[in-house]
């Protein structure tokens, strides 16, 4: 007997998980009420939410070059070599050599020392008169020419070669219909305030807030969607949104202004927010003093 009570809340705990993560907004998800065939011909790079480049990075500072050590002073062994010598002399005569033979040691030194004085003035004369080795070009990229250009030829830019090429900038939606003196930042300041509450109505099942903010056609579809769920009810939580109004159509009797709306949402408390992408299409009557009702919701391709 427990075992069967523990399979049974087992089965009920595992469909009401899947009824959770089987959870959609508004209209579940699909195309419903009027459709937009401006919205329709919009090319996929516009469809898609607008996101903000990034900035490019810095380029690298170079490496500093090395640092070349000191070179050694040929000066201080000559005179090293000098002190040397009579070192030795001093140490000849402590052994009590003779004086003949610290001298003729003492010459053979200084000649020794005479030849090491040539050899480095020569050596100097020699490195002054070869030309100085030019440096290798950055990185092994000609930047610099080592040539003025010829004539005709422009000098390249300093740093020209070495900035990364600039991404391809996509250019922004033009609104199609939009009157100039349309408040554009107050309609999708309130369209959006409308997208979370009627959210928040089909969550709840609430018919009247829903018929309040719709037409008849979309009513009756979302009435329908509400009856067939039956009991159960949807969570919703809209954590981002965007809005952006893609143009308004004038017709015989109304105006249709379609609105996408962008962002992300909760189907759950404890579940990952997910995107989502679609266009509010608004009608609104030319003559009298109807306002703005949710006539279709248009998912893009």
């Amino acid at each position: 007997m427990n075992l069967k009570k523990i399979l049974v809340g087992a089965l009920i705990a595992a469909m009401a998980v899947s009824m959770i993560a089987e959870a959609r907004p508004m209209g579940g998800g699909k195309s419903i009420g009027r459709q937009s065939q401006n919205v329709n011909r919009m090319p996929p790079a516009q469809q898609a939410p607008q996101q903000a480049p990034r900035q490019a990075q810095p380029a690298p500072a170079p490496a500093a070059p090395p640092v070349a050590a000191p070179k050694p002073s040929p000066w201080k062994g000559i005179l090293g070599g000098a002190l040397l010598g009579l070192g030795l002399g001093a140490l000849f005569s402590h052994f009590g050599l003779g004086g003949a033979m610290a001298s003729a040691l003492g010459s053979i030194l200084m000649l020794v020392l005479l030849a090491g004085v040539v050899f480095f003035i020569i050596r100097l004369i020699r490195g002054k008169s070869q030309p100085a080795a030019q440096p290798a070009a950055f990185g092994g990229n000609n930047v610099y020419p080592m040539q003025p250009p010829a004539a005709g030829n422009a000098t390249p830019e300093i740093g020209s070669r070495l900035q990364p090429a600039a991404a391809p900038v996509q250019p922004a939606h033009t609104p199609w219909g939009v009157p100039a003196d349309f408040d554009s930042a107050s309609f999708l300041r309130v369209a959006k305030s409308n997208f979370i509450r009627l959210q928040a109505a089909w969550d709840k099942g609430d018919s009247a807030d829903i018929r309040e903010f719709t037409t008849p056609e979309v009513f009756a579809e979302l009435k329908m969607q509400i009856t067939e769920r039956g009991a159960q009810t949807d969570y919703t939580d809209v954590v981002s949104i965007d809005a952006q109004l893609l143009g308004i159509e004038t017709g015989a009797t109304e105006y249709l202004a379609s609105v996408q709306f962008s962002g992300t949402i909760k189907p759950a408390p404890d579940a990952l927010a997910e995107p989502f992408n679609e266009v509010w299409n608004l009608s609104k009557p030319i003559n009298g003093n109807g306002g703005w009702l949710l006539a279709g919701i248009q998912q893009l391709a």
